[in-house]
């Protein structure tokens, strides 16, 4: 079976003044579909750049990053943005929800803004499982750091991405509420087979993965 994420001699470098900067060194990486993995490391190792090339959210500067077989370094900036749209979820550290909308219209926007409309049976799938059904009508500061990340989790599920990105999911939370993500996140991989990449420098964040790969100083050093 073809992995869904493949990549090979990965590498990309900022240019920082007139010092080039190197926040990956040749990554080779292969993840399966319906996979959960965590990505560990410490701050700087290039974790968060992995998954921005995977994201197709920054171009690496060579190597080969293939994303349910196509391959980032050949497609052009619009085909990336239109891949990105329908294929990857993402979930950040900050939860990015927008204000003045209830906790339905955040993720309801989602869904009208990929084009399908609105899919009910999809919605109250996603919100059952996540724990919100109760939360729906709440604006994002009636919500608990926990309920607001489940949102946007919800956000990025629910228009059925075949990859959900998630980049210190748990980094704003207390240790209460992070297992509740972990748990929920958990149950979106076994329950919808959703494959999931996920960031973390917890390692007891990362113990809820199927596999944690160890990255130090742009390189993967263990799988």
């Amino acid at each position: 079976m073809e992995p869904i994420i493949a990549t090979r001699d990965l590498k990309k470098v900022y240019r920082v003044g007139k010092v080039d900067v190197p926040a990956l060194r040749g990554v080779d990486l292969l993840v399966q579909e319906g996979e959960f993995v965590a990505v560990v490391g410490p701050s700087g190792c290039g974790k968060s750049t992995l998954l921005h090339v995977l994201g197709g959210l920054t171009r690496p500067t060579s190597g080969h990053v293939l994303v349910d077989g196509n391959d980032f370094i050949t497609m052009t900036d619009s085909d990336r943005t239109k891949f990105r749209r329908h294929k990857i979820g993402f979930v950040f550290q900050r939860f990015n929800l927008l204000p003045t909308l209830s906790a339905r219209h955040n993720i309801a926007l989602a869904q009208h803004i990929q084009g399908n409309g609105f899919n009910p049976h999809r919605f109250d799938a996603v919100v059952e499982m996540l724990g919100i059904k109760e939360k729906l009508h709440h604006r994002p500061f009636a919500l608990s750091g926990g309920e607001q990340q489940r949102v946007a989790i919800a956000r990025a599920v629910i228009c059925e991405p075949k990859i959900l990105l998630a980049d210190e999911p748990t980094g704003n939370l207390d240790t209460e509420n992070s297992q509740i993500v972990l748990n929920m996140m958990r149950r979106l991989n076994r329950s919808f087979r959703q494959t999931i990449l996920m960031i973390t420098h917890n390692p007891e964040a990362a113990a809820v993965a199927d596999r944690i790969i160890r990255m130090r100083d742009g390189r993967v050093i263990s799988d």
